[in-house]
């Protein structure tokens, strides 16, 4: 099981502006961990996201010399995938695209229709770039407004993304309504029907709930999966400020119980979890 960590999930609704420095040491001490991919940071509009419009002098401020942590940053259009590309450092490129009409409004301010034109262009130009797209399939397990939904909804979004060429996808679940049924459900078909792809689940979870969820996922054969220690950010959205990011420590505790024991270091991981106190 691949283990990312999304610092910048977790960050980028904070009410304060977390200090340049203080995101580049927390980001530093967690490069030592042993985390697959960090979700360190994002180029979208400063105004959409102003706790990330230091994204650019963060990463110039990242040791990179002593890990094989890989970075990914988020984009929510196709300027913004132009710019993170100019950086050598950055090997995945995400991308929010959301099964739910209403929330692709909200998220990206466009349709669903245009947010696929952005993702073949984006696509083609990680392509050329050689740099990897992650597609994440926000409200992936339903929607609080009423728009359609259904697990054959979600493989359908995720056939066409594989006629895009996209090889990494993660459904989503943004407002923390999930069940581990419909986890293990969902990704038992997704991997069923599409077994070239990647499949990672970036879940919100309520206080209590990961353990369930994160194993419902390991039995689905999900390879790669999301959290951010101490379970921190989380969608405005969920309209209930206990849903948030599923907590790292318990998905590596749930992964070390299932006999997937990740290559973590305690030291690194320690001082992380020590740090983020002063982050958040």
């Amino acid at each position: 099981m691949k283990l990312i960590e999304c610092p910048r999930d977790a960050m980028q609704g904070l009410p304060h502006f977390v200090p340049t420095d203080l995101k580049i040491r927390y980001l530093n001490v967690l490069l030592r961990v042993g985390f697959h991919t960090l979700d360190f940071g994002s180029f979208v509009s400063p105004k959409a996201i102003p706790q990330l419009r230091d994204t650019a002098e963060v990463l110039a401020g990242l040791d990179l010399s002593r890990t094989n942590t890989k970075l990914l940053a988020i984009v929510a259009n196709l300027r913004g995938a132009e710019e993170a590309i100019q950086f050598p450092a950055i090997q995945y490129l995400g991308f929010p695209l959301s099964v739910s009409e209403t929330f692709q409004q909200r998220n990206t301010n466009k349709s669903v229709a245009q947010a696929f034109d952005d993702v073949a262009a984006i696509q083609s130009l990680c392509v050329q770039a050689e740099k990897e797209l992650v597609v994440y399939l926000s409200m992936g397990f339903g929607n609080p407004y009423g728009d359609p939904y259904s697990p054959e909804r979600v493989v359908d979004f995720s056939d066409r993304l594989v006629q895009l060429g996209v090889r990494i996808i993660a459904p989503s679940d943004t407002v923390g309504t999930s069940t581990p049924d419909a986890i293990e459900t969902l990704f038992t078909s997704l991997i069923s029907a599409f077994p070239a792809v990647e499949f990672g689940a970036h879940l919100h979870t309520r206080p209590g709930e990961t353990a369930d969820k994160v194993r419902a996922a390991i039995r689905a054969g999900v390879q790669r999966i999301d959290g951010a220690l101490r379970g921190f950010g989380g969608c405005p959205m969920a309209a209930d400020e206990l849903t948030g990011n599923l907590p790292t420590e318990e998905i590596i505790r749930t992964l070390s119980e299932a006999g997937l024991t990740p290559p973590v270091n305690q030291e690194a991981f320690q001082k992380a979890m020590t740090l983020s106190a002063a982050v958040f």
